[in-house]
């Protein structure tokens, strides 16, 4: 995948129409974009959702993100409370038998104890006890995703990664109160399916606390 460095251009699947039209906004590489407005970004003649979308997802997997992003292309995904163990051979992330506490207690600096009190806020507003996805998640509750393509798989409803750059939450968007209780927890970026928060002392743990309860309370809402 292409890092924050690469021209905008070269990102597979950007067009040199939107390319062209961003260069003009005085923005050439993708590290340009984190936090710009994608409202108005999508108004530039030869931006699309597409692009919009593509660019989204080279500055998620570098921990950037635009502000306001596009929405992820709906592909018809069927979620469910429950895992089944079916899934597509090549999925590469999944639940793990590692402690998730041994995992925080070997952490590097504040985010031990980010990780240790995002643990206990996550277990108490959700009842549930967390499991390891992959090297570095952790998640609450289990989910199947079944696409219209057929393809599927398990995930995890809710969850959190103390990730060394920023805290990334999971499954928080897309509720009735979600934009209202993320403007009140404080400053965070937005992806397609995380936030991202720099640490706890800059955000409102008790109104964070109130989201996870809920989006845990309205059920599964987007993969990531």
């Amino acid at each position: 995948m292409s890092d924050l460095t690469a021209g905008i251009g070269e990102v597979p699947g950007v067009g040199a129409p939107a390319a062209r039209a961003l260069a003009a906004e005085g923005l050439h590489r993708v590290g340009d974009l984190a936090g710009r407005d994608w409202a108005q970004l999508r108004s530039l003649h030869g931006v699309g959702p597409a692009a919009g979308r593509r660019l989204q997802a080279v500055l998620a997997a570098h921990g950037e993100s635009l502000r306001n992003p596009p929405a992820p292309r709906d592909h018809g995904a069927v979620l469910t409370r429950g895992a089944t163990g079916t899934g597509a051979k090549d999925l590469r992330t999944h639940a793990t038998d590692v402690d998730p506490a041994r995992y925080v207690d070997g952490l590097a600096g504040r985010r031990r104890g980010e990780g240790a009190a995002l643990l206990e806020l996550f277990r108490e507003a959700t009842g549930e006890r967390p499991v390891m996805w992959g090297p570095s998640m952790i998640g609450y509750g289990a989910v199947h995703y079944r696409y219209a393509t057929g393809r599927e798989g398990d995930t995890f409803q809710l969850g959190f990664s103390p990730r060394t750059a920023d805290l990334a939450l999971y499954g928080l968007q897309g509720f009735p109160r979600s934009d209202e209780l993320l403007e009140r927890m404080g400053p965070h970026r937005r992806g397609a399916g995380c936030v991202w928060v720099r640490s706890l002392a800059a955000i409102d743990t008790a109104v964070l606390a109130e989201l996870v309860a809920h989006a845990w309370a309205h059920g599964p809402s987007t993969t990531c």
